[in-house]
């Protein structure tokens, strides 16, 4: 079968397996008490993962699916901080002690939207109230068009030590029709700042299939990127949910890449950044030779959640701030994701959780076989089965979905072992999905999966 067929029969949409269950399955089950239980039962020793969700944004990008709204005023920033600080206290006390924290990662939105103050101010309560370890990851997604001097101060005296700059594309054509104007010599004096202020690990996200990108383009802007020598590269493809997100009828449609056209900007990127020495981690993620996550790659340590593919191994994730979510031994929970909600939650002195969901002996180990594929290309539902106890027989998807994708040359398939081919890894969420027994069975309108 040719690359055009293949991706006529695969390009479906399909979840990007950042949790599983996916979130369409949540549901409001899972209450604020719930969730206060599943807390105070979290062993002394668990280590947990923070994440900080920041929903504001100086101007908003017609391509983002974040949750996010355009903050103008500091007020709301300002009332925003005290509602993080009172979440923190509130967690805090609901575990009953300083659990240890290996990672601490804020995102949004633009979680330097906040004032420098506010930022230094919510790291301090978490390193009061949590127990950081002297080596623990803190990293910050920027948006280098708004990045201050002062920021930057604030960042170093945080201890971060790693950041995420959103580039997308380099070329103005396709900067003026997603809203978002930011040159590449803005992007390197950002780079330059924050390594000076000794944060060397600098992550860069680039996105294919937005209106006006070519191949030629694509491959130009991520030549561009690689000059300013990032620790890991992430290349994402543009998703495209209009009906999630209102504003994306905003860009002209008439101008995004068709899907073999995606297909071709994804290998491009790709070729450009393997070219260089750097590692592919998983589907979309790509390291430098040395980086914690070309290791883990390597060792196929890599982990999944929400914010992509991570070297963090912590059982616990703890989400703070709207909308976030947060998986624990038992489950997963997420907050309110508007503002007001989430706020009113906590002044009332109870967790902000909107919905959520227990896990099944069955959902446990599907979401093994699910991360394992996406984050490593191959498993053996023996070894797997064996961990959870359990049959490896009753993980083989029914009907022919394993007999077509090897077929189609995307797996290697015997028994009980499956391994993914270079042609099958940019169909990795499709292969994923054929274990996926949750798929059909409830709401959810997914992205492409190319």
């Amino acid at each position: 079968m040719d690359t055009a067929a293949l991706i006529a029969k695969y390009d479906r949409p399909v979840p990007r397996y950042t949790s599983y269950p996916t979130a369409p399955h949540f549901s409001a089950e899972v209450t604020p008490a719930v969730y206060a239980r599943w807390l105070a039962a979290l062993p002394d020793d668990a280590a947990v993962s923070l994440y900080l969700h920041v929903p504001f944004c100086a101007s908003l990008c017609l391509f983002c699916a974040c949750h996010t709204t355009v903050a103008r005023q500091e007020a709301p920033l300002l009332a925003y901080t005290e509602g993080l600080l009172a979440e923190i206290d509130l967690i805090a006390d609901l575990i009953g002690r300083k659990q240890p924290v290996a990672h601490v990662h804020w995102g949004g939105g633009t979680p330097t939207a906040l004032p420098a103050r506010s930022m230094r101010a919510i790291m301090q309560r978490l390193r009061e109230r949590f127990d950081l370890a002297p080596s623990a990851e803190v990293a910050v997604e920027i948006d280098p068009r708004t990045l201050t001097a002062e920021h930057v101060d604030a960042l170093a005296a945080m201890g971060t030590n790693r950041v995420s700059l959103g580039v997308q594309d380099f070329n103005p054509t396709v900067q003026k029709a997603i809203g978002r104007m930011q040159s590449y010599e803005l992007t390197a004096a950002c780079v330059t700042q924050l390594r000076a202020a000794g944060i060397d690990a600098v992550n860069l996200d680039l996105i294919y299939g937005l209106p006006h990108q070519t191949i030629e383009g694509v491959a130009e802007t991520v030549a561009q990127a690689m000059e300013l020598n990032p620790a890991r590269v992430a290349v994402f493809g543009y998703a495209h949910v209009p009906w999630m997100k209102k504003h994306q009828s905003l860009l002209p449609e008439a101008m995004l890449p068709g899907p073999g056209e995606r297909y071709a900007q994804r290998d491009a990127a790709e070729d450009t950044i393997v070219v260089r020495g750097y590692v592919p981690a998983g589907l979309d993620h790509f390291a430098r030779p040395g980086d914690a996550m070309a290791i883990a790659a390597e060792d196929q340590r890599l982990r999944r959640n929400f914010q992509g593919y991570t070297t963090d191994s912590a059982p616990v994730l703890i989400g703070l701030g709207a909308s976030s979510i947060g998986s624990l031994p038992e489950g997963y929970v997420q907050n309110h994701p508007g503002v007001p909600a989430w706020r009113d939650a906590i002044r009332a002195g109870i967790p902000a959780t909107a919905r959520g969901i227990a896990l099944t002996a069955e959902d446990r180990v599907r979401r093994s076989v699910i991360e394992e594929i996406m984050c490593h290309g191959e498993i053996d539902l023996r070894d797997i089965a064996a961990r959870f106890n359990a049959c490896p027989a009753s993980l083989l998807p029914t009907g022919p979905s394993l007999h077509d994708l090897a077929e189609d040359g995307l797996i290697q398939w015997s028994g009980y072992q499956l391994s993914v081919t270079d042609r099958g890894r940019p169909f990795l969420r499709n292969i994923a999905a054929a274990f996926d027994v949750r798929l059909h069975s409830g709401p959810g309108r997914h992205s492409a999966a190319v």
